[in-house]
């Protein structure tokens, strides 16, 4: 069974990318041949538009990938466009896709909807996301819930192939990551680099620390008691708590007489340690960097090997060849 995920190195990881989807790829990690990560340098083409940002996010997602703990002797890494077979499939599923079905996507049609202009990468993008789950004979495909519709959309392309050219591709199945990692910002919202309320996960302590004592909070006196549950510091500061550090600072919340500052200083305690060894991993990978590509390389062998079966099971499938 392979499992197989893309991440856009759209810009350095925050919480929110670690909890909601990195942490979780980790753990689905097993053998090289039946876990395959790639960084998705062709998707992110339609929002990052310098190349020389785009080859160092590229660089800076291997190594903190790494530093987290992604194996390469358990799981495949590569870069999107390093298997050039991709885009080739992508042409062949093209061909077959109704312009309706890409017009309900929302990624365009929110967009569409502000009134904001919208290129044909954007329109095709999950034509492209398809081709790289169908490329590698994908069963399973870890997405967070707003993308569930572009694995439906692989799910229809791939039938409406296998329907008119025989049975071709291996019909993927979304594992929906658990949404409780949903992660606040520093402003209360959804952590997004688009809302600029980010805790970057491999930051330095110092600055980290500083953006953390800076997260926005209510106005209500000390003394007063506070609903746990309902606090976005309380659930930043859970997901670094053991449970008895969690039951501890739920406590407080109820009975009151506490400054949000202390709840501040703990997460930042807590969150410094917590990723105290990924960034030292880190600074030992971007002091090596012919090794971390070396690692891509080899990934992009391994896929490329696994795409040229599937590209020619296609190709012959429906006369190209």
């Amino acid at each position: 069974m392979r499992v197989l995920s893309g991440i856009q190195p759209t810009g350095r990881f925050h919480w929110g990318n670690y909890f909601g989807a990195i942490r979780q790829y980790i753990d689905l990690q097993g053998e090289p041949e039946n876990a395959f990560y790639f960084l998705a340098n062709l998707h992110a083409l339609t929002t990052v538009r310098d190349a020389d940002v785009l080859r160092q996010n590229t660089m800076d997602a291997a190594i903190d990938l790494l530093a987290l703990g992604l194996d390469p002797n358990r799981a495949t890494l590569f870069v999107q466009s390093d298997v050039p077979e991709v885009s080739e499939l992508c042409w062949l599923l093209m061909t077959g896709t109704p312009m309706g079905l890409l017009e309900r996507c929302h990624a365009y049609k929110d967009k569409k909807a502000k009134g904001l202009s919208a290129d044909a990468g954007l329109f095709a993008y999950p034509v492209l996301m398809a081709a790289d789950i169908l490329m590698y004979d994908s069963d399973i495909v870890p997405v967070g819930e707003d993308q569930v519709q572009h694995i439906e959309v692989c799910r229809d392309l791939a039938a409406s192939f296998n329907h008119r050219f025989g049975e071709t591709f291996v019909m993927p199945k979304a594992k929906v990551l658990d949404s409780s990692a949903r992660v606040a910002g520093t402003d209360g919202e959804k952590m997004s680099k688009s809302y600029g309320n980010v805790l970057e996960v491999l930051e330095d302590p110092k600055p980290l620390r500083k953006k953390i004592m800076r997260i926005v909070t209510d106005s209500r006196p000390m003394d007063q008691p506070k609903e746990p549950g309902t606090d976005h510091l309380f659930q930043l500061f859970s997901l670094f708590a053991n449970d008895a550090q969690r039951d501890e600072m739920a406590a407080m919340y109820r009975r009151g007489g506490f400054g949000y500052g202390e709840v501040k200083k703990a997460l930042a305690d807590l969150a410094v340690d917590h990723f105290a060894e990924a960034r030292q991993r880190r600074q030992e990978l971007q002091a090596q960097p012919d090794r971390v590509r070396e690692i891509l390389r080899d990934g992009a062998a391994v896929a490329r090997r696994k795409a040229t079966d599937v590209l020619r099971r296609a190709q012959h499938a429906c006369g190209v060849k």
